[in-house]
């Protein structure tokens, strides 16, 4: 089975990454010393990187540069972006300049940034693998997204015209490799066995950046990241662990094609090779005959995944963990939608659909960071367990997360984006791929088990300091009763007897003076022992609060 050609071929690799605020912090205090919050830092983080002589990224392409909006007129991609969702979404997760912040509210906690590529130079990737084969595409948009919480996306956005459906299948599927699974993948061609920007000016190509894995260890727990990622991510030391892949080998990849209607057979909407091509885009599979997998599950699956409202004009949407795809028959006017306006499908996938597929893209890296964090945390309250006391610090870093949970389940978690019927049923249709739900309801339990835990034990050292506190009392109040009663202004034989004894009693006012002051500094020895032996309940009132 042949597949028809494509006539338009629009590709975004999404890599979503989380950065290490705490080593960061360390390596870079001078810069945070002067911004209160993470997020004001940013700026200052990654201009800090922008010399030609720390990045050839920089010296032969560009800089990321802040790209907040700061047009908001009926013409500006900043009205069209935002208008089609709610105005809180508006206010979460887009990056506007402080114009836009009326009732004194500050910027949103959100960065984003761009590499705009000058005119006269062109980018491309490259790539080759072990059987010959070879691939080039335009990277036409550079894009990054830095969130508060320190997840970051990168977007690479390529562009292809006119080329065999095989080609479009095979740069979807070897682009968005980060790195080999195993010697054998390179081997086999199952990866490319050598990935490269080069950038031409003036007809003239140079190599900005080149990949072969010629050597790939893994940093700690961490992969051997190509270095076309890294590269790109040149503000932070992927060696120094500064940064780590939230998710496996592979990044996301959201997809646009169209078709070449010419000389497609009758029918061809409705038909079993148009599914079939749908199929390979969907599971970024390369051409081949027939569905790669069984096709009764394939279609199954397929039924799930696929969004088929313009079905009937040979347009569907689908999704997938891994995969996002918009594909359509050509280029037409959609109802009143004119052509010389632009595609209608291909200026949605660019603007709306795009940010809703990298905000679903952010709950999904987002979950896994806290399946991730909440399962070190339990590991170092379950090693506290064993020496028999949890630590301050631990115990903060458990309180932390579950507040850091709640101000993403509160701030930035929305299951409804838009209110229109379409781009609410394409976001729940990617969340449902990304199991969101599940993930979340699944943390907050495990949260929730863990702050219970935390009450519990916190209970119970309650309970013993008050016991604790019951005896001290118990037993300074007796001894400052005894004294207190000898202390009292008695006269007559009590006085003769205790306070002003004659001789022949002077041995019963010593006796009771030496029993008075034992009882007291014994209470006394007893207390400062009780604060002595439980120490770690009481030294961390001294200590001085963390920022």
């Amino acid at each position: 089975m042949s597949h028809p050609d494509i006539a338009h071929l629009h590709t975004y690799f999404f890599f979503p990454f989380s950065v290490d605020k705490t080593v960061v912090l360390a390596e870079h205090r001078d810069i945070w010393a002067r911004h209160e919050h993470w997020i004001d830092g940013l700026d200052e983080w990654i201009a800090a990187h922008n010399s030609p002589r720390t990045s050839h990224v920089v010296q032969k392409i560009g800089a990321w540069r802040r790209a907040a909006y700061t047009r908001f007129d009926m013409n500006a991609q900043a009205y069209q972006d935002m208008v089609f969702f709610h105005p809180f979404v508006r206010r979460v997760f887009f990056d506007t300049r402080e114009e836009l912040d009326v009732a004194g509210e500050k910027e949103s906690l959100l960065r984003t940034y761009a590499i705009p590529i000058e005119d006269g130079k062109d980018l491309y990737f490259s790539a080759d693998d072990a059987k010959g084969r070879r691939i080039t595409a335009q990277i036409t948009d550079l894009r990054l997204f830095l969130f508060a919480n320190g997840i970051g996306i990168l977007s690479i956005g390529v562009e292809a015209f006119s080329l065999p459906a095989a080609e479009a299948l095979w740069i979807n599927e070897s682009m968005r490799k980060t790195y080999p699974s195993s010697g054998r993948q390179i081997r086999e061609g199952r990866i490319p066995s050598r990935m490269a920007m080069v950038l031409q000016r003036n007809g003239t190509p140079e190599t900005v950046v080149e990949e072969r894995f010629e050597r790939c260890e893994m940093t700690g727990f961490l992969p051997p990241l190509a270095k076309t990622i890294t590269s790109l991510i040149y503000f932070a030391d992927y060696a120094r662990q500064e940064y780590e892949p939230v998710l496996d080998d592979r990044m996301i990849v959201y997809t646009y094609f169209a078709v070449d209607p010419n000389a497609l057979p009758e029918r061809f909407v409705g038909s079993e090779e148009y599914q079939v091509l749908l199929s390979r885009f969907l599971y970024v599979d390369r051409a081949g005959n027939g569905y790669r997998y069984n096709p009764d599950f394939t279609r199954e699956q397929m039924r799930q995944q696929m969004y088929p409202r313009w079905a009937h004009q040979g347009t569907w949407y689908g999704c997938t963990s891994y995969s996002n795809i918009s594909g359509a028959i050509g280029a037409f006017d959609c109802d009143e939608h004119q052509l010389r306006e632009g595609f209608l499908i291909h200026r949605m996938f660019e603007t709306r659909y795009y940010l809703m597929a990298i905000v679903a893209l952010f709950y999904r890296a987002t979950l896994l960071n806290f399946n991730e964090r909440t399962a070190l945390v339990s590991k170092r309250l379950y090693l506290d367990q064993e020496d028999g006391r949890l630590t301050l610090d631990n115990i903060r870093l458990a309180a932390g997360l579950r507040a850091e949970f709640l101000h993403f389940a509160n701030y930035w978690y929305f299951d409804e984006l838009a209110n229109k019927d379409e781009e609410l049923e394409h976001f729940t249709l990617q969340c449902q791929q990304y199991r969101i739900e599940p993930m979340k309801n699944h943390i907050e339990a495990e949260l929730e088990k863990l702050d219970a835990s935390l009450h519990n034990y916190n209970q119970m050292r309650n309970t013993e300091a008050v016991n604790r506190l019951a005896m001290l009392s118990l037993i300074l109040g007796a001894g400052a009763v005894l004294t207190g009663f000898f202390g009292m202004n008695f006269g007559r034989g009590f006085a003769r007897l205790f306070f002003e004894p004659d001789q022949e009693w002077l041995g019963v006012h010593y006796a009771a003076v030496t029993m008075v002051a034992l009882l007291a500094f014994a209470a006394l020895a007893f207390g400062i022992y009780m604060v002595a032996a439980n120490w770690t309940d009481y030294r961390d009132i001294f200590r001085r609060k963390k920022r």
